[in-house]
């Protein structure tokens, strides 16, 4: 089922012409009454009927809105002139909006790839670009849209780990745009079949389900402290390799191995420490 554009006739110069025959309708008919004519006044009544008729066909078409045209079930075509259009008034007419459309899914609570429950939702745009398609090929083409918002955004939720740890691997948390983009595509593939375009999906809302929160962040401040550490301790190494370069380099003391390593040791404890160190002065002699 694909759209077919229909010509329709501008209905203001209808509208108009009928209000010419129910003037004429009336004249007739008085004309009749006073003359005691038969014939005009069942001219009058004929000519009413007509006009009635042919106001059935009359309907009005907003901006960014299409009527979609069937008689007695079948497809007919699609009207986007807007405006007061007239068409057959045996042509049943049935409005579609084609404006843009938001709105945001509920918290859904699912499990991502490591099998952590989190919370999530997301905001999806989207417009009716074919209306024969949303109105026949499924049954209510904004529920069909909402339902299958939500169950794409659960296939995505399931194929990412909340958060990163591994470099170069795609997380909810931190590849925003790789996520959207994924959504997106997941929601343009069931979505098609309902003549809807989706041209925005993105994560509205993303945490951890309450029960886990606490010990995630926990999880996560490990990662961090963890992370900080060891790029506190590789350069702290690579100062210490330095310092004992120019010491040597420059001749301005000769240490053995183990004033060396103790050298070393101070330094790392200076330097990875987390709290400032008291240094201690020796006023005697190096050893």
């Amino acid at each position: 089922m694909k759209e077919n554009p229909v010509r329709s006739l501008p209905g203001i110069p209808l509208l108009l012409g009928v209000l010419a025959t129910f003037l004429l309708s009336i004249w007739l008919f008085v004309q009749g009454v006073q003359a005691e004519s038969v014939a005009s006044i069942v001219a009058g009544v004929v000519i009413d009927v007509v006009g009635l008729f042919l106001l059935i066909g009359l309907y009005m078409v907003e901006p960014n809105q299409a009527a979609v045209l069937s008689l007695f079930g079948k497809y007919i075509g699609t009207v986007k002139q807007d405006g007061l259009r007239w068409n057959n008034p045996f042509f049943a007419k049935r409005k579609v909006s084609l404006r843009v459309r938001n709105f945001e899914s509920g918290k859904l609570k699912v499990n991502e790839l490591e099998g952590s429950p989190i919370e999530i939702a997301a905001v999806i745009v989207w417009q009716v670009m074919d209306s024969a398609e949303a109105v026949y090929n499924v049954d209510d083409y904004e529920s069909f849209v909402h339902i299958q918002s939500e169950a794409a955004l659960r296939t995505m939720a399931t194929s990412y780990p909340y958060d990163q740890h591994e470099d170069g691997q795609v997380s909810l948390r931190s590849h925003a745009a790789e996520i959207s983009q994924h959504l997106r595509d997941e929601l343009a593939e069931r979505l098609a079949d309902a003549g809807v375009q989706v041209l925005e999906a993105r994560i509205s809302h993303l945490a951890y389900a309450p029960e886990i929160a606490q010990a995630m962040l926990q999880r996560q401040q490990a990662n961090a402290i963890i992370a900080a550490r060891t790029r506190i301790v590789a350069g702290a190494v690579g100062m210490v390799e330095m310092a004992l370069a120019e010491l040597q380099r420059n001749g301005v003391v000769d240490l053995d191995e183990e004033r060396k390593a103790n050298m070393v040791s101070n330094l790392l404890v200076v330097l990875c420490g987390d709290r400032a160190t008291q240094p201690i002065v020796n006023a005697g002699s190096l050893y």
